[in-house]
C-alpha cells in the first residue's frame, strides 16, 4: 500500500503520479479523506480516553477525601459510552480507508514514461540480433507437430484449453531449461528455494494479488483448516507466481540489516486463469493456464533497490545471451505497469516465427508497496523500516522453450539444441 504520510503531504504529487496509472483523481481524493476521517477520529478518541484517565484518578482521590463524586462519576459513565461510540466509528473508518487503500496501485517512479499501453512503452536497447532466415520461418505450433514435442490435444483432453503437455525431446528441453536456469541464478548470488504452490490469502494480500486480481487466481474451495482470526478468510489459492511465496518469506519479519539484501531463485508451476484474456494467443503455447517459470526475489534496502534491479536484469538477459537468443530490453509506461510496480523492464524475446519480439520477462522494483501490505522490515538503530522488495522472471520456461524452437529451426523442420543445454539432456 503507498504511504499514508505521503498521501497527506503531498497529495498533489501522489494525485499525479497515479494518474500516469490511470487511477481516477477522485479515487485519490476519496483515499485522502479517508485518511483525514480516520485521523480526526482517532484523536477524538485519544481525547475521551485521556479524559476518562484524568477523571477515574480524581474520582480515586476525592473519594479517598470522602468527598461527594457522584456528578463526576455520572460524567464518567457517560463519557465511557462515548468512547464505545467512537471506537466502533474509528473501526467503521478503519475498515472503509482500508478497503479502499487496498485497491489503490503503487506510485510510478520518475523512471516511469507516460503512456496508455504497451505501444507507448520505450526500449532501452537490442541484445543479439535476429537471424536471417534462408526460408520462411515457421511459428512454434507448427514446429511442435513437426516434432512431437508439444500435444495440445492431450492438455485439452486432461483439462480445457490453454493446457498442454510436452513430450519427449520437449519435456527434456523443458527441464533442462530450468536447471540451466537455476544454476545460473545461483551463480548470480540468488539462493535456491522449493516452496508450496499453494498458498493461503493473507499471503496474496501481502504481495498485491488479493484483493484487486482474485478472478486471476484458482481458488481452492476446501481449506485444510478453519481459522476465524484470519482477517482475510480460509480460502486457499494456487500461485500465479513464485514471487508471492519467496517474498511472503519474511511476511511479518524483522530482518537484520546486515542480512539484506536477500536474493532468492525458485522453479514452480504457475497457474493463471488468465481472466480478460479471450482470444488472445490462443493458439500455442504463450498464453497458459498453467505454466513453468524461474523467478526471482530480492529484498533489500531501500537505496539499494534501483541497483538490484538492473542486477536482476542483467541476471535474466545473460540467460538468454547463454542461449544465443536475440532479445531488447524495454522500460514500461504507467499505462502498461502492474499493480505493485513502481518502475518495470521487461525483456522481450525474438520469435521469428510470428516476426516480433515477445514479453519473457518482467523485472519490476515495488519499492515499499508489497512491504508495507506484508509487514517486511528491517532494524535501523532503535527503528522498523520498510525494505524494497523486487521480483521478475527469469525466465518464462515455456517461452524460452518457444523462442528456441523457432530461433534454432531448421529448413526441414528440425531444430537444433543449444550448446549451453548440452550438458543438462
Amino acid at each position: 500500500m503507498i504511504d499514508n504520510r505521503l498521501l497527506l503531504d503531498n497529495f498533489e504529487f501522489v494525485k499525479e503520479r497515479l494518474h500516469i496509472k490511470k487511477v481516477p483523481a477522485e479515487t485519490i481524493e476519496r483515499l485522502k479523506n479517508s485518511v483525514i476521517a480516520y485521523k480526526n477520529h482517532k484523536h477524538k478518541l485519544e481525547e475521551l480516553q485521556a479524559f476518562q484517565n484524568k477523571t477515574s484518578k480524581l474520582i480515586a482521590s476525592l473519594k479517598r477525601e470522602g468527598k461527594d463524586i457522584t456528578l463526576l462519576k455520572q460524567e464518567l459513565e457517560s463519557n465511557k459510552q462515548s468512547i464505545i461510540q467512537a471506537e466502533k466509528q474509528l473501526a467503521d473508518i478503519q475498515n472503509d480507508f482500508e478497503s479502499l487503500a487496498a485497491t489503490i496501485p503503487n506510485i510510478p517512479d520518475g523512471a516511469t514514461p507516460q503512456g496508455d499501453d504497451e505501444h507507448d512503452n520505450r526500449e532501452i536497447k537490442k541484445i543479439l540480433m535476429p537471424k536471417e532466415f534462408s526460408f520462411t520461418p515457421k511459428e512454434h505450433w507448427q514446429l511442435a507437430a513437426d516434432n512431437h514435442w508439444i500435444d495440445f490435444e492431450a492438455g485439452v483432453k486432461l483439462a480445457k484449453s490453454r493446457f498442454s503437455v510436452l513430450r519427449g525431446m520437449g519435456a527434456k528441453i523443458s527441464r533442462a531449461l530450468i536447471n540451466f536456469m537455476l544454476d545460473y541464478n545461483q551463480k548470480m548470488g540468488f539462493e535456491m528455494v522449493v516452496t508450496p504452490v499453494i498458498v493461503n490469502a493473507q499471503m496474496l494480500f501481502g504481495t498485491g494479488q488479493l484483493p484487486k486480481f482474485e478472478d486471476d487466481m484458482f481458488k481452492i474451495n476446501s481449506p485444510l483448516e478453519e481459522d476465524s482470526s484470519k482477517k482475510y478468510g480460509n480460502d486457499l489459492y494456487l500461485i500465479s507466481t513464485s514471487e508471492i511465496t519467496l517474498t511472503n518469506l519474511y511476511h511479518d519479519t524483522i530482518i537484520p540489516k546486515e542480512e539484506l539484501p536477500i536474493m532468492l531463485t525458485a522453479q514452480t508451476p504457475c497457474f493463471r486463469r488468465e481472466a480478460g484474456s479471450a482470444g488472445k494467443d490462443t493458439r500455442g503455447m504463450i498464453r497458459q493456464h498453467q505454466f513453468d517459470k524461474v523467478e526471482l526475489v530480492a529484498l533489500t534496502l531501500p537505496e539499494e533497490s534501483e541497483n538490484m534491479q538492473q542486477k536482476m536484469v542483467q541476471t535474466a538477459s545473460g540467460i538468454l545471451q547463454e542461449l544465443e537468443l536475440p532479445h531488447r530490453l524495454v522500460q514500461l509506461c504507467g499505462g502498461d505497469l502492474g499493480f505493485c510496480a513502481s518502475n518495470t523492464i521487461d525483456i522481450e524475446v525474438w520469435l521469428p516465427g510470428q516476426n516480433k519480439y515477445r514479453e519473457i520477462s518482467s523485472i519490476s522494483n515495488t519499492t515499499d508497496f508489497q512491504a508495507r501490505r506484508a509487514k517486511i522490515r528491517y532494524k535501523e538503530g532503535k527503528k522498523n523500516m520498510l525494505v524494497h522488495t523486487l521480483n521478475g522472471s527469469s525466465l518464462a520456461v515455456g517461452r524460452t522453450l518457444i523462442a528456441i524452437m523457432e530461433n534454432y529451426q531448421q529448413e526441414d523442420g528440425s531444430i537444433i539444441i543449444p550448446k549451453a543445454l548440452e550438458r543438462y539432456l
